[in-house]
């Protein structure tokens, strides 16, 4: 598992590096590989969804292959994309999301706060609402998008959406549910770094001799 830890990107710069990335975990010409950073603002939507959860009518939101609704990034928030390969992990993609879930809950607790699912919906919660949206893309079992994990970021721009496509939905980070504006994006990336591999290794082991199935849709 290879982790990349960059500063700032922009949101096309990083889907483009996640597809190239992607490419070579697919011919296995490249591991495993968890890219984390942070976007310049920005709104993202699902493939197919309407744009009935933006609500305010000045947002132009950029159209991208991952499944679920739409968020707004922006510095201060630690995205991560990690660019795994299911066919090798048991081709599940519930089970993925389920990972993905734990391990910012873990990585929650490091930071002293505890976050929980709430059942049929994505993302981790608290009791102050949602730290962390889950939006993903997997195309011949390798997947793409990934998390975003509110640490310090400015939260006034979710009242301009549904986020998520969630009416009401209340949005907080772990610089609000701390009380401390001075926790570091750079710190709670070390602490996923920390968590992801022995998680992943857990929950979605790798497995040899996997039959060969048709492969799965571009997008889920």
């Amino acid at each position: 598992m290879k982790i990349v830890n960059i500063v700032l990107i922009d949101y096309h710069e990083a889907y483009s590096l996640q597809e190239r990335v992607a490419a070579e975990v697919a011919t296995g010409t490249a591991p495993e590989t968890l890219l984390l950073l942070e976007h310049p603002p920005v709104y993202t939507i699902g493939r197919g969804k309407g744009g009935e959860n933006l609500l305010d009518p000045a947002i132009r939101a950029v159209e991208t292959n991952r499944g679920g609704d739409v968020t707004f990034h922006g510095p201060g928030q630690l995205v991560g994309y990690p660019i795994i390969n299911l066919g090798r992990r048991g081709r599940d993609l519930h089970r993925y999301l389920r990972f993905l879930e734990e391990v910012l809950i873990h990585t929650a607790a490091g930071f002293g706060v505890e976050a929980w699912r709430e059942p049929g919906r994505t993302g981790i919660w608290t009791e102050q609402g949602k730290l962390a949206s889950i939006g993903v893309g997997v195309r011949r079992w390798v997947t793409m998008h990934g998390f975003a994990l509110n640490v310090v970021n400015d939260l006034a721009p979710f009242v301009r959406i549904n986020p998520c496509g969630i009416a009401g939905c209340q949005m907080t980070s772990l610089a609000r549910l701390r009380g401390d504006d001075a926790v570091a994006v750079s710190a709670v990336k070390a602490v996923v770094a920390q968590r992801f591999v022995p998680l992943l290794n857990a929950l979605l082991p790798e497995s040899a001799g996997i039959p060969r199935r048709p492969p799965c849709p571009s997008t889920i």
